[in-house]
């Protein structure tokens, strides 16, 4: 019995594993393709915080990496990165950072960077970046994005529209 419903369920997540490759793919040559060198360069070197595409900081984000930055001797940024994973086929990273990379828009509200990779951008373009302090977990967390058209409750991952 369990033999027949494996050879059911593994075409399944085959075709997301696929599905998302794809999209993956396919995102990165489209980000490529739409950064040219100048403005990749013009990107990484001054804050994009006005633009409607622009990744936005909740002011509880904000307060929250002040609050690391005072307690590290280097200043950090804050860096969001989209992975295949999750319950939801795409996952959220977060992680600080010290530097940033030539493909990488940087975010920048009241002195606190957000940085976030070409190809993640697309996934992550007009979204909000807050921090949750909640009984189980505190977490910064994507709290809006346009790009999603779902996921799961913890806001961990989430499905892109296609």
């Amino acid at each position: 019995m369990s033999g027949s419903l494996i050879r059911r369920v593994v075409p399944f997540l085959v075709a997301r594993i696929r599905d998302n490759h794809r999209m993956l793919s396919f995102s990165s040559v489209s980000a490529l393709n739409e950064a040219s060198p100048s403005s990749v360069s013009s990107s990484s070197s001054h804050s994009e915080s006005h633009s409607p595409d622009a990744v936005h900081l909740s002011q509880s984000c904000i307060q929250r990496m002040k609050e690391l930055q005072d307690s590290e001797s280097e200043k950090k940024m804050l860096r969001l990165g989209v992975e295949t994973g999750g319950c939801s086929g795409f996952q959220y990273v977060f992680e600080l950072d010290s530097k940033t990379n030539s493909d990488d828009r940087v975010f920048e509200r009241d002195g606190v960077k957000l940085v976030v990779d070409n190809v993640s951008y697309d996934f992550v373009k007009g979204a909000t970046v807050d921090y949750v302090e909640e009984l189980i977990r505190s977490a910064f967390v994507v709290a809006e994005n346009p790009s999603a058209v779902g996921g799961c409750s913890c806001k961990s991952s989430f499905m892109v529209k296609q």
